[in-house]
C-alpha cells in the first residue's frame, strides 16, 4: 500500500494534468521508445518555443486525468512508453511537430493518438492534421485574397468611373 505521502502526490500529479488537458485545445499522444536524447532534446525544444507542454507521465496517472473529461476515450491508447502534448493556443502546433519527429524518426516513435478543438483524432487525423499550415500563414493566406478582392473592386470602380466620364456629356 504506498504511503500518504506518494498517494497525495499521485493525486496532485492527476489534478494539475486533468487541468491541462481541459484547458487545451490540442494533444498528442506518442510512443516515444525510438527517440535518442539528441533528439528527444531538439524535440522538447521546438515544443516549447511552440507554446506546447510535453510530459511522460505513467499511463495510470494519464488514464486517471483523462477519466471524466471529452476525452475518456484516449485511455484505449495508454499501452506502452506514452508522452502527451498539450497546447493552449495552437491546434496544429503539437501535431506539426510531433508528426515531423516521428516521419524523421521511423521505428520506435510513434503518433498514438489526441484531439483537437474537443474532437478525438486518430494516427490518420493527426498526420492529416500536422500537414495543415500553420496559425500564421493561414491568416497570411486569407490576408492576401483579401488583398486580392480589394485590388479587383478598385479596378471595377475606377473603370466604372471612366465609362460614366466618357458617357457624360461635354460642357
Amino acid at each position: 500500500m504506498p504511503s500518504e505521502k506518494i498517494l497525495l502526490e499521485k493525486q496532485a500529479a492527476v489534478s494539475a494534468l486533468k487541468e491541462k488537458i481541459l484547458s487545451a485545445v490540442s494533444c498528442v499522444l506518442v510512443d516515444y521508445k525510438g527517440i535518442n536524447v539528441e533528439n528527444d532534446t531538439k524535440l522538447r525544444k521546438e515544443l516549447r518555443e511552440a507554446g506546447v507542454s510535453y510530459t511522460v507521465l505513467k499511463n495510470s496517472i494519464m488514464r486517471f486525468a483523462l477519466n471524466d473529461t471529452p476525452y475518456a476515450d484516449l485511455t484505449k491508447y495508454l499501452e506502452g512508453t506514452t508522452a502527451i502534448a498539450l497546447c493552449e493556443e495552437d491546434m496544429i502546433a503539437p501535431a506539426r511537430i510531433i508528426a515531423k519527429y516521428a516521419k524523421e524518426t521511423k521505428e520506435g516513435f510513434n503518433l498514438k493518438a489526441g484531439f483537437v478543438d474537443g474532437d478525438i483524432l486518430d494516427t490518420d487525423g493527426i498526420i492529416a492534421l500536422s500537414q495543415l499550415p500553420s496559425k500564421e500563414v493561414l491568416i497570411a493566406q486569407v490576408l492576401g485574397a483579401m488583398n486580392g478582392v480589394i485590388r479587383n473592386y478598385a479596378v471595377v470602380l475606377d473603370q466604372i468611373r471612366e465609362k460614366k466620364e466618357a458617357e457624360a456629356p461635354a460642357s
